[in-house]
């Protein structure tokens, strides 16, 4: 009999969307008979659904940004790649696949993940740098994976020249459904948002605070939005760099929540869900929602158009970074719960049909199949550095 099928996961920390997204797809090749094996920062989140998934957890305790510890984190890689002897390294992120690529070169069959492209997080020379890297590090690459055509669409006309699939994000609608009742939504309301008037909406952003999740353009927008819709309350989930500078700038109607271990309760408590991005491959935190039956507003970045339901464009899409769009958007949905909730109806049937976390998982494992399959191209490959 073959032995199972062995991936090794390389991830970053300190992005709780692709943790969420990770633990998913592990717990779904966990599940197909897959040997499993995560390297990330212990004490993470992730690092605990991992171990709850009945993944292997392997310490790889590296930074967020890139910098001169790289080359050390790159051959914890190396040296990971080695104990597990896995099929294939699925790498996660810019940072993973910097120090997993440096580190593998291609001796192992590679999958890169970008979850966003990383010259989209800065601007000039270093945007630069980071599109010659993605263009040169697609050598040691047999597959990149997108998770929107949108994403693929930027990678190729930034110059990347790989193999691509592209696999839509999936959520665990058993973990975010069934659609939730109203005394449900009520308790959610009452004890997350205590003293917010019965019939106040409530909007609620889950992200991590950073630049990228455009918090500072939603919080420009909210006093246009209380001024047509008194007594609003807008709920900020999550924590990050930013989020010194919103509390600061945060009025008396916008409550910072910090990091939750749950953000289930806070989509219940939701009447609306917000995610004002700059940039995105495709979000995770609106299919979340959508899966407990909310209606998202979006700006209109990779993979917002191809997670909406058909025809919601029109009233869920705005620019990124245009204040006025966001906040017209927001008072017209605000303004009318009956179709706030037909949008939550329809968000939460797509998601079941289109985005189960199930689906995902099967499609990312036929590519881990084909690539570990696939003859080497020993002419591009260098060996792990010890």
């Amino acid at each position: 009999m073959r032995p199972p099928l062995t991936a090794l996961h390389v991830v970053q920390p300190g992005d709780g969307g692709v943790a969420r997204v990770v633990a998913d797809v592990v717990g779904a090749h966990v599940a197909q008979g897959m040997r499993v094996a995560v390297a990330c920062p212990p004490g993470t989140p992730l690092a605990a659904a991992v171990l709850a998934r009945g993944a292997e957890l392997h310490a790889w305790p590296a930074t967020r940004e890139p910098g001169r510890r790289v080359l050390a984190e790159s051959r914890g890689v190396a040296e990971l790649v080695e104990r597990v002897g896995p099929h294939l390294v699925h790498a996660h992120s810019a940072k993973a696949g910097l120090a997993a690529r440096i580190a593998v070169r291609g001796q192992v069959p590679t999958v890169y993940q970008p979850h966003a492209w990383s010259f989209e997080a800065v601007d000039g020379a270093a945007a630069a740098l980071a599109r010659r890297w993605e263009r040169w590090a697609a050598r040691w690459t047999d597959r990149v994976i997108c998770v929107s055509e949108a994403e693929r669409r930027r990678g190729e006309r930034a110059g990347v020249r790989a193999a691509w699939t592209v696999v839509h994000n999936g959520v665990d609608t058993t973990r975010f459904g069934p659609y939730p009742t109203s005394a449900e939504r009520a308790v959610a309301r009452t004890v997350l948002v205590p003293g917010t008037p019965p019939a106040a909406p409530v909007v609620v952003c889950v992200g991590r605070l950073c630049r990228q999740k455009g918090q500072d353009v939603l919080l420009r927008a909210w006093d246009a939005v209380t001024a047509r819709v008194p007594g609003a309350r807008l709920v900020l989930v999550g924590d990050g760099p930013a989020a010194g500078a919103l509390r600061a700038a945060a009025p008396p109607s916008v409550v910072l929540a910090g990091a939750v271990a749950d953000v289930r309760p806070w989509y219940r408590a939701a009447d609306l869900v917000v995610l004002p991005s700059r940039w995105e491959g495709m979000a995770l935190a609106p299919l979340e929602a959508m899966a407990s039956g909310r209606p998202v507003l979006l700006t209109d970045v990779d993979g917002a158009r191809e997670s909406l339901p058909p025809g919601q464009a029109a009233h869920c899409l705005v620019p990124s970074g245009d204040a006025r769009a966001l906040a017209a958007a927001l008072v017209r949905l605000l303004q009318r719960p009956i179709l706030r909730q037909t949008l939550g109806r329809q968000a939460h049937q797509h998601v079941l049909t289109r985005f189960d976390v199930r689906r995902a998982g099967a499609a990312i494992a036929d590519v881990y199949r084909e690539v570990a399959a696939a003859p080497r191209h020993r002419e591009l490959r260098e060996p792990i550095p010890q």
